[in-house]
């Protein structure tokens, strides 16, 4: 076909009733993909065994508006760092982490939006057209997430619903964050009476056959489109063939009774000024999450974006946490937002330390679960996207030490999530903008 003639549609077209009937089959798969039910308990007798033998564990958090970065990255690099201010908050746990600096997820623009990118690093999020790709905790579950009674777990602190989540599809489809923590408690831990057990069980059927119908439209819609829209359709398909599997997974799991935790049904916060309490609890989760098996998958976004002025320990700011991140080298917006800062390094301490405490098989948690924690912002102040703090707890890797590259031209971000997940056990040197494995970070 010559490029410079102008295009003329040869093929029928298909009747808006077709179409609509089409575009209702695309839209159903994120609501078919939310009837995957929660976590788990005893395994059932088919799953198998973890790759690479001992179960990893994935934690993934991102603070939307970052941390002020002349306190949290040190001046020096290597294992004899001298902690900066905020990593000094950590100091119990220098062995038990990694600071990188220099790290960008190659040509992710666009400031806020950004924070849907963290996990995928998809380019170009503030594009017309943008369409995201699969995040690593998708990724992992996609892989692994057999192996539990809940694939993945997607949590939010004062998240803007259908706006922003870390977990993303392999078809680029949002998947909403859970915030109230009560409710997550529920799903893992609350054994529904025989009726409600069956009642779930007859969900799954319908949803079941809802797929064995999208599917065949799907197949029926193929013969009357053109060749680039087979090959969505056909990836669509593969979606659905996924979806049954993990539906036929979950019948399985619905029958296992649900662990036992000695820990009462949390109390949400009501207000969303109650943001570190609120991060708390998915703390909390994510660690009893860890602690019994129940997924090894787990994103937390931190939409602090969205979040009003905050009211914890002593500390009540005067005004919007997105207000006081364009501080303007306002000494007392300053104060206040290394004082956020610092609040969110001691539940970040605690959170190291509780799963420290935890063993599993003779060895501490914190040595088989990965905590990523970072922003999608190097500066909240300028919106720039280069430079992101990101630091790497625990997961079975020789740390201790501040991995620093070139700030100016920085080092692949993805990098690191090929190392996090060839520690999952998963033969892989790619991801998204990956060039390989991180480089200077070796495993124990």
């Amino acid at each position: 076909m010559n490029p410079s003639l102008p295009y003329i549609a040869t093929r029928a077209a298909i009747s808006r009733r077709k179409f609509l009937r089409g575009a209702g089959i695309v839209l159903s798969l994120p609501l078919l993909e939310s009837m995957t039910p929660a976590f788990a308990g005893s395994k059932p007798d088919d799953v198998t065994a973890t790759p690479g033998g001992k179960p990893r564990r994935m934690l993934g958090i991102c603070n939307n508006l970052g941390l002020l970065p002349d306190q949290f990255f040190p001046e020096t690099s290597g294992r004899d760092y001298t902690p900066s201010p905020y990593l000094g908050l950590l100091a119990d746990h220098r062995r038990d982490f990694t600071v990188f600096s220099g790290v960008w997820h190659p040509d992710v623009d666009g400031g806020h939006p950004a924070d849907n990118c963290f996990l995928t690093a998809a380019p170009h999020p503030g594009s017309a057209g943008f369409r995201n790709t699969i995040s690593l905790d998708q990724y992992i579950s996609e892989r692994i997430g057999h192996l539990t009674r809940f694939p993945s777990l997607t949590l939010g602190v004062n998240v803007q619903q259908g706006v922003r989540s870390l977990s993303w599809t392999g078809a680029g489809v949002l998947i909403p964050c859970e915030e109230k923590a009560a409710d997550v408690f529920r799903r893992l831990f609350l054994q529904g009476t025989p009726e409600e057990t069956e009642a779930q069980l007859r969900q799954l059927e319908t949803g079941r056959s809802i797929l064995d119908a999208v599917a065949g439209q799907a197949r029926s819609l193929q013969r009357s489109v053109g060749a680039r829209d087979r090959d969505r359709l056909d990836q669509y398909l593969t979606s659905v063939r996924d979806l049954e599997q993990r539906m036929q997974m979950a019948r399985e799991w619905e029958r296992q009774p649900k662990p036992k935790v000695d820990a009462p049904v949390p109390l949400d916060p009501a207000s969303p000024k109650a943001y570190m309490d609120k991060v708390r609890l998915m703390y909390d989760l994510a660690r009893l999450a860890f602690e019994t098996d129940s997924t090894r998958s787990i994103s937390l976004l931190l939409d602090s974006v969205n979040s009003p002025a905050i009211e914890f320990g002593d500390v009540k700011t005067t005004d919007g946490y997105h207000n006081l991140s364009h501080h303007g080298r306002s000494q007392e917006k300053l104060a206040q937002l290394k004082a956020i800062d610092e609040w969110h390094m001691k539940l970040l301490g605690d959170l190291f330390s509780q799963l420290k405490s935890v063993t599993e098989d003779g060895e501490p948690l914190l040595e088989r679960t990965m905590i990523l924690y970072g922003s999608n912002l190097g500066n909240a102040n300028t919106h720039v996207t280069t430079n992101l703090p990101v630091l790497l707890a625990g997961g079975g890797f020789d740390h201790g030490q501040h991995l620093a590259f070139d700030t100016v031209h920085n080092y692949p971000l993805p990098n690191l999530f090929v190392s996090m997940l060839q520690r999952m056990g998963l033969e892989t040197d790619r991801f998204a903008s990956a060039s390989g494995a991180m480089r200077g970070l070796q495993m124990t």
